[in-house]
């Protein structure tokens, strides 16, 4: 008997080990799939313009990168006290304009690096919904808690979403054109959106990726295994719409068997019990029990680096 519907998963065909170079760019879901490239010690750069969820934002954000464009005191927002651009995450806010954009500019440049370098770019899809300020017309990735009123939103045809993916691939590839790019879409539920008009919104994502066959992308099934393998709301977070940690952690166990190379995954359970010794607390740091574990430790962390001299622990 069985009782779980497990997805079979093809392996990809451009393996990531620890010299690849790999960027995620859009919704929160990115944001834990980095986390846990970042504690294995791989090279990544995630989210250059915050967690994004729309296909027109992600775009515009990669299109800001590999063009280079940077922005201007005339291209922020204030409200409440603090400057903001409204196709950024609410983390780059600040009272201070010129900090705002900063940290802002400074991201593009890193990002324009990174796409050009990237073996991988990871994209995640969040919603179909998207928020236009009236002002402008202009499609925000955050309202940063703007009245409602200043907004109008719309769901994007499918050929608006279509267009988007085309263009955020064709942009990339202009900037490098040997890198991997895999699309995934998030498996956290839009609740505020709506139950029907979530389902809607998830479904018109997965038809623009499923046109998209012709242009040699991957497709990682986050969505679904989520929705059809770990059906149940023991795996969801309190607000029953984000995935937990146990449920982050099996769609990276399938991830790593996909797209992990068989060398870079032992390397990895190396570097799980360095990190996981490095996390030690002891008792008694002056203990002779505590220096050889330190000496050893360290040893340990010199025979990695033989084979990957790049890792560096804290």
């Amino acid at each position: 008997m069985k009782f779980r519907t497990e997805i079979d998963i093809p392996k990809g065909l451009v393996q990531i080990d620890h010299q690849s170079e790999i960027v995620l760019i859009g919704s929160c879901f990115s944001e834990e799939i980095s986390a846990k490239f970042d504690y294995f010690k791989f090279k990544t750069f995630a989210n250059p313009f915050g967690m994004l969820f729309n296909p027109v934002s992600i775009k515009n954000a990669v299109k800001h990168c590999v063009r280079g464009r940077t922005f201007e005191r005339t291209d922020l927002h204030f409200h409440q006290d603090k400057w903001m651009s409204l196709f950024h995450h609410g983390s780059f806010d600040h009272a201070d304009p010129d900090q705002v954009l900063a940290q802002i500019n400074q991201k593009i440049v890193t990002g324009q690096k990174a796409l050009q370098k990237a073996s991988h770019v990871i994209i995640t899809l969040g919603t179909s919904w998207v928020y236009r300020l009236r002002k402008s017309q202009k499609i925000v990735g955050n309202c940063h808690k703007i009245p409602q009123k200043e907004f109008t939103k719309e769901l994007l045809s499918s050929e608006d979403i279509l267009n988007s993916l085309k263009t955020i691939i064709s942009l990339i590839r202009e900037a490098n054109s040997g890198c991997t790019i895999i699309f995934t879409v998030s498996p956290v539920r839009h609740k505020k959106d709506g139950f029907i008009e979530n389902t809607l919104s998830k479904a018109l994502l997965h038809k623009a990726i499923h046109e998209l066959k012709e242009s040699k992308i991957n497709y990682f099934p986050s969505y679904e295994i989520m929705m059809d393998d770990l059906r149940d709301y023991r795996f969801y977070k309190q607000d029953l719409v984000h995935p937990n940690e146990m449920a982050v952690d099996y769609i990276w166990e399938l991830f790593k068997k996909s797209w992990i190379n068989a060398s870079a995954l032992k390397d990895m359970i190396e570097i799980e019990r360095i990190q996981k010794s490095l996390a030690h607390k002891p008792f008694e740091p002056d203990s002779d029990a505590h220096q050889k574990f330190l000496k050893n430790l360290q040893k340990k962390i010199q025979d990695i680096k033989k084979r990957i001299p790049d890792l560096e622990f804290d």
